[in-house]
């Protein structure tokens, strides 16, 4: 790849993790290779099961265990998954300085960023140091001004009209 640029998938849509497995697919059939790396998704979705399909050469990657969301944890749980995002963290700087992708896809980083469990500042460190053929994929809601002066492309999800607005919960295969 000539340049690898960063993207990010931000509002409060559905979609931003598919568009971001839809632009590693695509790398995929061009022969890149793709690592995925979920935050804050600790249970079993359709995206992994069809993801480990295309091993080897597109790779999703947990570091936390299953558990609630963020504002349901207490003070252990919280240090606990901070430590589960520090490795994830060691593991993408691992990832970049030894070039063992083409695209980087940090799903939901933006949200770690948004419930305070790592600083702007520490994923900022991430795009500033990724060498420069990988292409960075972004996602979550709510991206801070600094991402989005960081960043490429900014694409802005947003939520018209959503069933769960009419009491229809998530359904497997379409929202997990």
């Amino acid at each position: 790849m000539e340049k690898g640029l960063v993207h990010i998938y931000t509002g409060e849509g559905k979609g931003k993790t598919t568009a971001a497995i839809g632009l590693g697919i695509r790398a995929f059939g061009r022969g890149k290779t793709v690592y995925m790396v979920q935050f804050l998704k600790g249970s079993e979705t359709g995206e992994m099961t069809a993801i480990k399909k295309l091993e080897p050469g597109f790779k999703l990657f947990r570091f936390e265990k299953e558990r609630g969301f963020v504002w349901t944890l207490n003070r252990e749980e919280i240090e606990e998954l901070k430590a589960e995002i520090a490795n994830a963290f060691d593991f993408i700087r691992d990832t970049l300085k030894n070039n063992r992708c083409d695209v980087l896809i940090l799903d939901e980083i933006i949200g770690v960023l948004g419930n305070g469990l790592v600083e702007v500042d520490e994923v900022l460190d991430i795009i500033k140091n990724k060498p420069d053929h990988v292409e960075l994929i972004l996602t979550g809601r709510n991206a801070p001004e600094k991402l989005i002066e960081a960043a490429d492309y900014v694409s802005q999800i947003n939520c018209i009209k959503h069933p769960f607005q009419k009491g229809l919960g998530a359904r497997k295969g379409i929202e997990y």
